[in-house]
């Protein structure tokens, strides 16, 4: 009888082994197309996370991500604003090439032909022409109408909101409360960063058993300044409503990533998913009381504050952890470094570059080239150490080595290092086109327009004067 209690005691076991073993998700057998998710907040200073150095609110998860692969410590939006920058990242080349130099407004908003032309094609449509799932989440703000929409972009799925900002709860007194499933309208959701972790974590559910492409655009830590009341709560003793409300942001984003990265892991996916986390421009510090410390300047100018952003690669078993980098990159090496990992490997119409074989360690390197930004009066180059500023007809330049907050402009003594960048830059600019569209021209009331206060802007953050950008950069709202 003790004989027989024992071996219904061992099936049973194996039974219950078995049980659990099956409910456990198996991951696909890798067939050497790496997952790729890009997590892309909207306006992050550069100092604004924990591996940034910043103390104020804890940034646990963001900084895992970051201690788990590689930081990037000189990479760079591809452009000082949201849309043009989200452009060049998701299509691997200068916005400009398109023309697509400024944030839409209200006549690009109703324009059917606004958006990305067929012509230059999105990491999305290339990935689902290489069998990839792709989604979509979060902010677009790069297409309003018919195919210029994700669906339209070769994205399988959407949700999120296609302008500049929007809302973050349904209870907010101010904002846009506009959600798209696929071409849809959707209810308002609660809080928009849970919501989009959500989709997030149900996308990867759904798709863990194929290669996919997933990008998350957060709109936080972007205006309007929101959060719940239990996020707000975690920072009731500082005194500040839109500090407290800015670190209440921080952290539900901080959450949303660890989610998401949470799922990945528990899916088995971490040694077959490239992750990739950055900020489409730096932030508006007079706006949302984020920092770019020690850099200069906001959102909206060329100025290292403006452009230059936290960014982390991270591919477990094939991106040693841990890795510092301060080799310069910029937005459209993302694209190029995630089709690389995907097999499709050097595409010929990118202005972005494998990052990869510097991710890896090594010593790996890729040959130094020049990077530009143009933002109508205002154009940057940079090439090593060196960075050369276009304000109106004036030309300042920087040695970042030793003046990473732009501050001594050695343009006076530095004459022939000061051409050799200029003629890169015009030589760059000349093969662009110019822009499609202009933003927010209107004339302030000392009588400049905006874009002629702009090279003044530039000067006075240099030369370490008070500055209020506001009437200048945003006066119509900032996007």
């Amino acid at each position: 009888m003790a004989r027989w209690f024992k071996a219904l005691l061992a099936l049973t076991v194996l039974a219950a082994l078995g049980a659990c073993q099956a409910s456990e998700p198996a991951p696909r057998s890798f067939d050497g197309r790496p997952n790729i998710i890009f997590l892309l907040a909207d306006d992050l200073g550069y100092a604004d996370l924990g591996v940034q150095g910043w103390r104020e609110a804890p940034t646990p998860n963001i900084d895992r991500l970051a201690r788990s692969g590689a930081r990037m410590t000189d990479f760079y939006a591809a452009h000082s604003s949201c849309a043009p920058s989200r452009v060049g990242l998701l299509t691997g080349r200068y916005q400009h090439r398109i023309g697509f130099e400024n944030n839409p407004g209200p006549v690009q908003k109703t324009d059917p032909s606004f958006g990305v032309p067929a012509s230059t094609p999105m990491i999305s449509e290339r990935l689902k022409a290489a069998g990839y799932a792709t989604g979509a989440v979060g902010k677009w703000h790069i297409g309003y109408q018919g195919d210029m929409r994700p669906t339209g972009k070769g994205f399988d799925e959407f949700y999120g909101f296609l302008d500049g900002a929007m809302a973050y709860t349904a209870d907010a007194p101010n904002g846009l409360k506009l959600l798209i499933r696929g071409t849809q309208p959707a209810p308002m959701a609660a809080h928009t960063t849970e919501a989009f972790a959500d989709e997030a974590v149900r996308f990867i559910r759904s798709h863990r058993d194929q290669p996919f492409f997933l990008h998350v655009a957060f709109n936080a830590p972007h205006a309007p300044m929101q959060s719940t009341a239990a996020y707000l709560e975690r920072f009731m003793s500082e005194p500040d409503p839109r500090r407290r409300a800015y670190l209440a942001m921080m952290a539900a984003l901080d959450d949303a990533v660890g989610r998401i990265v949470q799922e990945v892991e528990a899916n088995g996916l971490a040694e077959t998913t490239l992750i990739v986390f950055t900020s489409d421009n730096g932030a508006p510090t007079w706006q949302t009381t984020s920092s770019n410390l020690p850099l200069n300047g906001v959102k909206g100018l060329v100025l290292e504050g403006g452009i230059r952003v936290p960014t982390l690669f991270r591919w477990t078993g094939r991106i040693p952890a841990g890795l510092v980098l301060s080799q310069p990159g910029i937005g459209m090496d993302i694209t190029a470094t995630a089709l690389a990992a995907a097999g499709l490997g050097t595409v010929p119409d990118l202005d972005g570059r494998n990052l990869l074989p510097v991710l890896r360690g090594g010593g790996g390197a890729i040959e130094e080239r020049a990077l530009f930004w143009r933002n109508g009066t205002q154009g940057a180059v940079r090439k090593g150490r060196w960075k050369a500023i276009l304000a109106g007809d004036d030309w300042l330049l920087f040695d970042l080595a030793s003046d990473s907050g732009e501050r001594r402009d050695l343009a006076q003594s530095e004459p022939e290092r000061l051409a050799g960048l200029r003629a890169d830059y015009q030589a760059w600019s000349s093969s662009m086109s110019p822009a499609r569209w202009e933003w927010d021209l209107r004339r302030l009331d000392d009588g400049l327009t905006r874009e002629a206060g702009i090279p003044q802007l530039i000067r006075d953050y240099v030369a370490g004067k008070p500055v209020d950008p506001r009437p200048i950069l945003y006066g119509g709202g900032p996007e």
